[in-house]
Order: C-alpha cells, then structure tokens, then sequence
C-alpha cells in the first residue's frame, strides 16, 4: 500500500503583496510548509495560516530560508555555520510560537529556495540546518531530496524524502536549477502522470529521457504557479484514484 503526503508552500505573500491561494490550498494539502518570515511571510500572514491548517487538520511545517526577502529566498548566500544555524532556529521557534496560539504546532521542518537546492550538495550548510532542528526539538523531521547531504549529517534526526510533481529532474536526480528552461512543469497531465507514478513505482523520468529512482514520502505541488491549485486538487484526485493513502508523515 502507498502511503503519500502532499505539501505545499504557504503564507508566501507579505504585506499587502498575496501569492498564491492559502486557503484553497489547504483543502487539498495534508502539510504545510509555512514561510517564516526571512523569504516571506509575516506574523500577520503566518498567524491566519497556521489558524487556518489548524482548523482543517493540515499539518504544520516551518519552511526557513535565507535572509532573502528581495530574492525570495531564491539567491544562494555564502552564511557562515554558526549564523546559519541561528537564523533557522530564529524561524522555527517563530512559526511554532504562533502555531501554538492557534492551537497546533510545528511538526517538521523543510528549507526554502536556494537554502534546499544548497545542503543537497553542501554537508557544511545541511548541518548548520539539522544543528538548528536538533537544538530547538531534535523530534522534528527534516524534509529534503532522496540524495540529500542532509541525510549524512542528521546524526539521529528523522529526515523523509520529498518528491516534487511540477519540477524537472537531473539525472542525478538533483531538481533541474530555475534558471534553466523546463525547470517547472506546466502541463497538467504531465504533472499528473509524473505524480501518480512517484507514488506508485518510486521512479520519475529525467531530462535527458533517463528513469531515475526516488523513494518519496512526501509530494510537493507548488502554489505560486499559474493554476496551482487545479493542478494540486488533480494531483490529489489521482493518487487518491490510484489507490493512493494521503497522509502527513509528521
């Protein structure tokens, strides 16, 4: 029986500036990877995201980042282990002190942006990131790629591996870097296919036409594309047509 999560990243606007459709999302997600603040997000906007997973049994995840609010997170930053380390555990305990206003809490954490592409490959900065985890709730899971540094350097911590339904994929099973064309899958079907076949079989197809292998716990569809949340709602019909159990891993 496959066993599936379905995250996606919320509570990316700031200000008066929205991204994304938070609440639609949340009827079809079973995690949420809430930003906190450093690539966006605010305590206003964290505060009704958390209320709203809340109220609809969604899972709770901090989604930290570089301190990168004109980059979105998105440019890779050279920070030292020490201030790394800090920065995430500043976001963390954030989030999960506004979460338990609302009544729930942080359950797992997951970086953002150029801070995931990073301790993919980089054991320096993944530990700087598993430190914060374990000094804040060292029961927290980290999520991140199969291939991950992450996992070498966990030391007792739980870290799942994610999939992502909408991105392209190296042959290295590496996601294929935004600044490439094709980094974002738009057609539905596609996406559909790709997901139900992570799910299933454990494998997606690369660029280069190559099957690689990636065993998933947990599925990631974006809400900052256009038609995120149709593509996010057909994404869940599938696997849940497919035979699919959906539930949170945290």
């Amino acid at each position: 029986m496959a066993i599936m999560d379905i995250n996606a990243d919320l509570g990316e606007g700031f200000g008066v500036w929205e991204l994304g459709d938070d609440l639609a999302l949340l009827d079809v997600v079973t995690s949420a990877n809430v930003a906190c603040g450093f690539h966006a997000g605010d305590p206003l906007i964290m505060r009704r995201v958390c209320a709203a997973s809340v109220e609809r049994g969604v899972t709770i995840g901090a989604q930290v980042s570089y301190r990168d609010l004109a980059g979105f997170g998105r440019r890779e930053m050279d920070v030292a282990p020490a201030e790394l380390t800090a920065e995430i555990l500043y976001q963390i305990a954030a989030l999960d002190g506004i979460a338990r206003t609302e009544g729930g809490r942080v359950a797992y954490v997951k970086p953002h942006g150029a801070l995931y592409n990073r301790v993919v490959r980089d054991a320096v900065q993944a530990r700087a990131v598993a430190d914060a985890v374990r000094a804040y709730d060292p029961s927290l899971p980290l999520l991140t790629l199969p291939g991950s540094a992450v996992h070498d350097v966990a030391d007792g911590l739980t870290v799942v591996a994610e999939c992502f339904a909408d991105r392209a994929y190296t042959p290295s099973g590496a996601l294929v870097s935004r600044r490439e064309p094709g980094a974002v899958i738009h057609d539905p079907d596609a996406v559909v296919q790709r997901a139900v076949r992570m799910a299933l079989d454990g494998t997606v197809v690369a660029v280069d036409g190559g099957e690689v292998a990636l065993k998933a716990r947990s599925m990631c569809v974006h809400g900052d594309t256009p038609g995120a949340v149709e593509l996010a709602r057909s994404v869940r019909s599938a696997l849940s047509g497919a035979g699919v159990v959906l539930e949170s891993f945290a």
